[in-house]
């Protein structure tokens, strides 16, 4: 994305001289003469650096530097200052200029110190992408390996998985994402982004679940300072770090319907306001989405819009739950062992016959989140170098005693909800507590007890 400077200097023919020269370089420009003129544009626009001249009618550089930084602190100023006038300089860096040039000045090297802007800020953005995105794909054990990262994908299922996102490798079209909890959907979201032509820039993931609307909207969109109680600063949203990177929304039927109406803009014109903002911002971002729940019913009881819906479900991926994919269950179990046998600084090598039975024979209603929580667990307790069933929770040894049943065959989600159950008793009606066990949420636990 090009960067955007607003010069202002009271000199027409030094404005068009540094207009034409920036405009060359591959830059947006945009130019004003007097410093009040300045401040309305910046009202009106997002600049990423402003050039200002030390004298200018009206409003002089520093008080138009002060005003800036006051109110736009991300926003990097070089100030022009007259030979000789060092001391002016001083006091603009003092008060929080990056930088300063001398007329009669030298293009190259104001060219230089632009680039030097333009680097610390593709940094910042990196690092700031870097603390809250999440870690790239890792490699697997029984795998297939795509764009150079590896995924789980021994079914036939989760093959015709791996095809598709192969598939879409060129193609910068939206993904909506689909499955129960568990199931591995964030994984598949990094594994499009990082397999895409996008794969250099920020990958961001969003839960739209564990946010009100308000902080919502916040995290997504940015606020500038006073927006609302707390906001002592402005900030970036999510959307503006993952410029020419992509953004996974999860859980994204949890999103208000006003929300959802924001969101369709952003998708459908490249721009949006951060709350209480009155500039428009321009992005480039990817959306991926995902959600547990069928989209098509909300959207029939208007809970979901449905012309997003269609924005985001260009290209549409479901996951299949763990019970329907029993073959990825001994890859996985090897995996999760494997990492967390390392972590645990302990050697243990694999399964018994009896526990890898048990696990087989287990219908997971955490998915995959539940296989690896069973899986750690099972490293902590084990004492021999092979997984035991004594090391294995036992509600699942419970449950498979109990739902060998020739008699009567229960259906997955009766089983299901009589394995919460038996978790829901061991654990005193702690919901909170069973659906930590589970690997799951309390939404998704209340789905399974209510079926």
């Amino acid at each position: 994305m090009k960067l955007k400077i607003l010069i202002a200097d009271d000199e027409e023919i030094t404005l068009k001289h540094l207009s034409y020269a920036l405009e060359n370089d591959g830059y947006e420009i945009a130019s004003v003469m007097n410093g009040l003129d300045a401040l309305k544009k910046i009202e009106g626009e997002e600049f990423d650096i402003l050039i200002a001249d030390i004298k200018m009618p009206g409003i002089d550089g520093i008080t138009l530097l002060s005003e800036v930084k006051n109110k736009y602190p991300d926003m990097d100023v070089i100030i022009i200052t007259g030979f000789g006038s060092i001391e002016s300089a001083v006091n603009a860096m003092s008060k929080g200029a990056t930088d300063y040039i001398t007329k009669p000045f030298n293009l190259d090297e104001l060219g230089l110190k632009i680039k030097k802007i333009e680097e610390k800020k593709r940094l910042e953005k990196e690092n700031v992408a870097l603390k809250i995105s999440l870690n790239p794909p890792f490699p697997l054990s029984e795998k297939k390996t795509v764009g150079g990262f590896s995924f789980i994908a021994k079914s036939k299922v989760m093959k015709r998985v791996i095809d598709i996102i192969t598939g879409i490798q060129n193609s910068d079209c939206n993904v909506l994402i689909t499955g129960e909890s568990g199931t591995g959907k964030g994984l598949v979201a990094k594994l499009i982004h990082y397999t895409s032509d996008r794969k250099g820039m920020p990958f961001l993931a969003l839960n739209c679940a564990i946010f009100t609307e308000d902080l919502l909207a916040s995290e997504l969109f940015g606020h500038e300072k006073g927006a609302f109680t707390g906001a002592v600063a402005a900030k970036q949203g999510l959307l503006e770090i993952a410029d020419n990177g992509t953004l996974f929304l999860d859980e994204i039927a949890e999103m208000t319907t006003a929300l959802q109406a924001k969101l369709l803009k952003v998708i459908e014109d490249k721009e949006f306001m951060r709350v209480g903002g009155t500039r428009s911002l321009s992005v480039d971002v990817r959306f991926i989405a995902a959600s547990n729940q069928n989209l098509s019913t909300l959207i029939a009881d208007s809970r979901f819009r449905e012309d997003l819906y269609y924005r985001l479900n260009v290209m549409d991926i479901y996951i299949p739950p763990l019970r329907e994919r029993k073959e990825d269950i001994v890859p996985l179990s090897k995996f999760f062992l494997e990492k967390h046998a390392k972590k645990a600084t302990k050697k243990i090598t694999g399964f018994s016959r009896e526990a890898m039975e048990i696990l087989m024979s287990y219908g997971f209603p955490g998915n995959v989140r539940e296989l690896e929580n069973i899986i750690e667990r099972a490293v902590i307790l084990e004492k021999t170098s092979l997984v035991t069933p004594e090391s294995l929770p036992q509600t699942i040894r419970l449950f498979q005693i109990e739902t060998i049943d020739p008699n009567r065959l229960k259906t997955i989600d009766e089983l299901n909800k009589d394995y919460a159950e038996k978790i829901l008793e061991y654990v005193d009606n702690n919901k909170s507590k069973a659906a930590e066990l589970l690997g799951i949420s309390r939404t998704s636990l209340w789905r399974i007890l209510k079926k």
